[in-house]
């Protein structure tokens, strides 16, 4: 699926419906999405969108130097929300005592990882990706989505 954003709240409209769809699902896994662009394409503000979606009301913002937050969630088919920025990661090797892991099999969750590409290789099968590109017009975006 591809979607066309010409603004910042567009962006955030498009995590809150994705948002949704997610709660909908009553499975008990985790769902994993990744969330690939460069600065500035808008991953961080679908997450504010996302978020919105899920009945958050924190200030959302990308946890670039604690590398990951964690929300709770008030919905009994989806009990947590972690929002990993994987920017300064640099070796695989650094995510150990990030129990990251342990974190994507925690059941009812939901993980969104900005700059998914750094840790690829520990990412699970079944994550699902979305895609952010700037346009040739200023303030759009272009944002795929391939969730699994």
């Amino acid at each position: 699926m591809r979607f066309v954003s010409d603004s910042p709240a567009k962006t955030k409209q498009l995590g809150m419906l994705l948002a949704k769809e997610i709660l909908k699902d009553r499975g008990g896994d985790s769902a994993i999405i990744a969330l690939r662009g460069n600065l500035g394409a808008g991953k961080t503000t679908f997450i504010q969108g996302f978020a919105r979606g899920l009945g958050l009301k924190n200030k959302i913002t990308s946890p670039t130097f604690i590398i990951f937050r964690h929300y709770r969630l008030r919905n009994r088919h989806r009990k947590h929300l972690f929002h990993v920025d994987a920017y300064r990661i640099k070796k695989i090797s650094e995510l150990g005592p990030l129990n990251l892991k342990e974190i994507f099999s925690i059941p009812k969750s939901i993980i969104l990882i900005e700059w998914p590409e750094k840790i690829k290789g520990a990412l699970p099968q079944k994550t699902g990706w979305l895609e952010f590109r700037h346009s040739r017009k200023e303030n759009e975006r272009i944002i795929s989505i391939n969730v699994k």
